[in-house]
């Protein structure tokens, strides 16, 4: 049977080079090839960020191996499914690129946004790739700073109040209502943030681009200053061709209780 591809899952952090962790550092020094998803010309700049990381801590010749990401809608009529075709789709060609451009022995790295674990598609279709079980592998995933506590840090709030709970969900499952139970709620994916029948008293933490020179916080009563996010978030998408952002909604009799 051919020795199995070793592939290194390792998170990156949001943006700055410095939130590599040492772990994160001592996996890439010894890679012989780095595979990037590419979505398109407009974020180029990702990749450059990528590729500063990689001449910073691998210390031998090392290949870059684009992807070319498969397109999705973003506003499907079945979500699952178009999830799950995406997915798929991902995973052929990521066996396709690992089978091709890892010999014997060689080591293979995946950098992923913020940590692997949390709304990244990679352990997934990591998974599909050894089910399929066309292509052995072995893979480490080493975990990265999450924009999660990038954003708590960045405006210096714990993420929970009292004894509460934290939840983090999307904008997708937001948008049914708050959850039950929980005091503090972290926002990702949220592709079009209405804030639209939330209390407008709750008290907003959002950031964009978090950890890059780029850089957007925005922090105060919901009621207040939605609209002033709504606005910055356009203006910078605009800009940039993408943004990533995320942000905390706190019941605002706790916002700040550490």
């Amino acid at each position: 049977m051919p020795e199995p591809k070793q592939i290194r899952v390792v998170g990156i952090g949001t943006g700055d080079p410095e939130h590599l962790t040492l772990q994160a550092v001592r996996a890439l020094r010894d890679v012989d090839a780095v595979f990037v998803l590419d979505k398109r010309a407009e974020t180029a700049d990702l990749v450059t960020v990528r590729t500063r990381i990689c001449a910073a801590h691998i210390r031998k010749p090392y290949r870059l191996v684009t992807v070319a990401d498969p397109p999705r809608a973003r506003r499907p009529a079945d979500y699952a499914a178009t999830v799950d075709a995406w997915h798929a789709e991902r995973a052929e060609r990521l066996e396709a690129a690992f089978a091709e451009s890892l010999a014997a022995g060689e080591v293979g790295a995946v950098l992923v946004w913020g940590d692997p674990a949390l709304y990244d598609s990679i352990l997934r279709i990591l998974d599909r790739i050894r089910a399929r079980g066309r292509l052995a592998l072995t893979c480490e995933i080493v975990p990265g700073l999450s924009s999660v506590s990038v954003l708590a840090a960045r405006h210096g709030v714990p993420l929970n109040t009292i004894g509460g709970a934290v939840q983090i969900t999307t904008g997708r499952r937001l948008a049914a209502g708050w959850p039950a139970g929980v005091d503090s709620v972290v926002v990702m994916l949220d592709g079009d943030p209405t804030f639209a029948g939330l209390d407008p008293d709750l008290t907003v933490h959002w950031g964009a681009y978090l950890g890059s020179p780029d850089e957007i916080l925005v922090a105060g009563r919901l009621g207040a200053v939605a609209d002033e996010i709504r606005r910055v978030r356009a203006e910078a998408r605009a800009r940039h061709g993408w943004i990533m952002d995320i942000y905390l909604l706190v019941r605002r009799a706790e916002a700040g209780t550490p």
